[in-house]
C-alpha cells in the first residue's frame, strides 16, 4: 500500500509545479529519502509520466486550445447563453488574453507536472530504455513550454526540493532538447510505437531544429542553414526507412483503429475505452450540435477563410467515412450546410432551425441562427464502440509533417524545386493539384491544409512571420502576444521567473 501511496503522491507533488520552496516540497523530499530505490515500481512511474500527457495535449481547453483557438483556423463564439466563459475563448482568438487566463495558467502548469512525473522516474535506477522514454517524454514538454512562454522551470534532480528550480530559456532550452534527444536515440524502441521510441526522436529533433532559430527571435526569426540540414538529414533517415508512406485515406490517422490502420503515425498517445483514456472524445464533441450523434457540446468552428483554402476536390476537406456515416448520417472533415442522420433524415437545431452550419461565423452569436453559424471539424472520426475513453490514439507526430517540414527546409535552403516536389506528392495523394511554384506563403497554407486542427498552427503562423497579422474576428495586434505569460501564481513562487515583455506583472 505505501508504493501505490507513494505513487499518487509523486504524480501530484508540487501543484505549482518545480517552483515553490514550501513545507509540502519537504515533505516529499522526505518521503523520498526514506524509500529505497528497490521499493519503488519504475513501470508504474513511468506509466503516470505517460498519463500526465491526457489533459494538457487531449484536452479542448489546454495546449490544443493555445495553438489553435489563437489562430485563423479555430473560433469559439459565444453564442447566446452558451459558451461564454467569462470571454475565456474569446480572448483567445481575439489575442486579448492576459496573465490571468485560467487556460493558459493551467496548460502551462500541467505541462510542468508532466516534466516532474518524467524526471521523477529517473530517479530510482530506472533501465536504460525506462529511462529514454522518460527523458524524452521530458523533452517534449520542455520542447512545448518554450516554444509557448519562453521560460521553462526545470529540475533534473529532484533529492532537493528546497531548492528553486533553474530556468532554461529560449534557445537554451531548445539545446537542451536537442542534447538530450541525441543521448536517448540508441536506447529508445523502434517505432512507430504509441510510447516514446526513436522515430519519435527524430520528429521531434526535426522540430528543435526547424524552430530554433525562431524561438530566439519570434519577432524576426531565422533559419540557419546548419539547422535546415539537421533536419533534412533526419527527415532523410525517417523516408529511407520504408516504415512509412501517406495514408490513402488522411482521416485513417485519426480513426478508432488508427494503432492499426495508419501507415503514417510515428508517435500517439495511446488511448483504449476500458484501459486508458484521455480526452481524446473532446476533438468531435466540441463541435458537433447537441442534436447529431453523438451529442455534441455545440461550440468551436473553423472560418470560411481557412476553409476557402481547399481546392473542391481535396479529400482532406472529407467526406463520408465507414463506421461513422452510416452509424451517425456525419462526415469526416469539415461540416458545411445542411447535417442529416443515418436514416438521411434532416436534423433540426434546439429552436427548430434546419441544422445547415454555415460559413458566416462572429465571436459573439445573437438571433436565431446562433446554434448554426460556423463549419464544423471532424479531424478525428468519432468511436462509437464504446464509452468516454475512446480508441482513437491520439496523433502528435506523423509523416506528413516529416514531409513538410524537409520541404520547408529545402525551401530556406534555396532548393524551392525540390520542396515543390515533395509538397505536390502530398497534394496528389490528396486529390489536390499540383502547385506550379513553391514559396513561403503556398507552403504555410499547405500545411494548414495537411495539418488542421492538430496543435501546430500557432506555431508555424510564428514561424512565418503571419501570427500578428488580421484574419477574421481578430485585428493586427501586439507583438507581445507571440509568447505566452508567465502565469502570474507561478511568478509568485518562483523568483527564478519573471514576466514576459509586455504582460503587467
Amino acid at each position: 500500500m505505501k508504493q501505490h501511496n507513494l505513487i499518487m503522491s509523486i504524480s501530484v507533488a508540487l501543484v505549482l509545479v518545480l517552483s515553490a520552496c514550501t513545507k509540502l516540497d519537504e515533505e516529499f523530499n522526505s518521503e523520498l529519502e526514506q524509500s529505497s530505490a528497490s521499493a519503488i515500481p519504475v513501470a508504474d512511474l513511468l506509466r503516470s509520466a505517460y498519463n500526465s500527457l491526457n489533459s494538457p495535449f487531449m484536452d479542448q481547453s489546454r495546449l490544443w486550445a493555445a495553438q489553435e483557438h489563437t489562430t485563423d483556423e479555430v473560433i469559439g463564439p459565444t453564442r447566446g447563453p452558451d459558451w461564454d466563459d467569462n470571454g475565456v475563448w474569446r480572448v483567445l482568438h481575439s489575442h486579448n488574453w492576459n496573465a490571468d487566463h485560467g487556460f493558459l495558467r493551467d496548460t502551462y502548469r500541467e505541462l510542468l507536472q508532466a516534466q516532474f512525473s518524467a524526471s521523477n522516474v529517473l530517479q530510482f535506477n530506472p533501465t536504460a530504455q525506462q529511462a529514454a522514454e522518460a527523458r524524452f517524454l521530458r523533452a517534449l514538454t520542455v520542447f512545448v513550454v518554450a516554444d509557448g512562454w519562453d521560460q521553462v522551470p526545470f529540475r533534473d534532480d529532484l533529492k532537493d526540493l528546497k531548492k528553486l528550480p533553474t530556468t532554461l530559456k529560449g534557445t537554451a532550452a531548445i539545446d537542451f532538447c536537442i542534447k538530450e534527444l541525441n543521448e536517448i536515440l540508441a536506447s529508445l524502441p523502434d517505432g512507430p510505437t504509441s510510447t516514446a521510441n526513436k522515430d519519435g526522436a527524430k520528429v521531434l529533433l526535426m522540430k528543435c531544429y526547424l524552430n530554433k532559430g525562431t524561438i530566439a527571435n519570434r519577432a524576426a526569426p531565422t533559419f540557419p542553414p546548419a539547422d535546415m540540414a539537421q533536419v533534412i538529414t533526419l527527415a532523410d533517415q525517417l523516408i529511407n526507412s520504408n516504415k512509412y508512406s501517406l495514408a490513402n485515406n488522411v482521416f485513417d490517422n485519426f480513426a478508432p483503429d488508427n494503432d492499426v490502420k495508419s501507415t503514417e503515425n510515428i508517435y500517439t498517445i495511446y488511448n483504449k475505452d476500458g484501459d486508458r483514456g484521455g480526452n481524446v472524445r473532446s476533438r468531435w464533441f466540441m463541435g458537433l450540435h447537441y442534436n447529431q450523434k453523438p451529442s455534441g457540446w455545440n461550440g468551436f468552428t473553423t472560418l470560411s477563410d481557412f476553409y476557402n483554402k481547399f481546392d473542391a476536390n481535396d479529400l482532406r476537406r472529407g467526406g463520408s467515412y465507414t463506421g461513422v456515416t452510416n452509424v451517425s448520417g456525419l462526415r469526416v472533415g469539415f461540416l458545411v450546410g445542411q447535417q442529416f442522420n443515418e436514416n438521411n433524415v434532416a436534423l433540426k437545431d434546439r429552436r427548430g432551425n434546419d441544422l445547415v452550419f454555415t460559413p458566416e461565423v462572429k465571436l459573439k452569436e445573437t438571433g436565431n441562427n446562433l446554434e448554426i453559424t460556423g463549419i464544423r471539424v471532424m479531424k478525428y472520426p468519432p468511436d462509437y464502440s464504446g464509452g468516454d475513453q475512446a480508441d482513437n490514439d491520439y496523433v502528435v507526430f506523423r509523416y506528413a509533417d516529416v514531409l513538410l517540414m524537409k520541404a520547408e527546409a529545402l525551401l530556406r535552403t534555396n532548393n524551392a524545386a525540390a520542396g515543390l516536389t515533395i509538397v505536390n506528392s502530398i497534394r496528389t495523394k490528396r486529390n489536390a493539384p499540383i502547385l506550379a511554384t513553391l514559396d513561403a506563403n503556398a507552403l504555410i497554407d499547405e500545411r494548414g491544409r495537411e495539418l488542421y486542427f492538430e496543435g501546430w498552427r500557432r506555431q508555424d503562423l510564428i514561424r512565418f512571420g503571419k501570427f500578428l497579422t488580421p484574419w477574421q474576428e481578430k485585428p493586427t495586434d501586439d507583438p507581445k502576444y507571440l509568447i505566452f505569460p508567465i502565469p502570474s501564481e507561478q511568478l509568485a513562487v518562483n523568483p527564478n521567473l519573471e514576466q514576459n515583455p509586455g504582460y503587467a506583472n
